[in-house]
């Protein structure tokens, strides 16, 4: 079997990744949203439009400082 993330050899300890590295990298992928399925529900159209909302106000009402 082939790692999921880089294609080398899967490791029984990191099935089905070849390492931890990967594995985690994985993890990550899950974890931002890289992973999540599309859906055409009105009712999670709204709410996903609802949390931009939010999110844009919240952005508004932070200080931005420029490095």
């Amino acid at each position: 079997m082939s790692c999921l993330i880089c294609g080398g050899d899967a490791q029984k300890t990191h099935q089905p990744f070849c390492s931890k590295r990967c594995a985690d990298i994985d993890l990550g992928k899950w974890l931002n949203g890289a992973y999540a399925v599309p859906s055409l529900d009105p009712e999670d159209i709204e709410n996903a439009s609802e949390e931009t909302r939010r999110a844009l106000q919240m952005e508004e009402k932070t200080p931005q400082t420029r490095h």
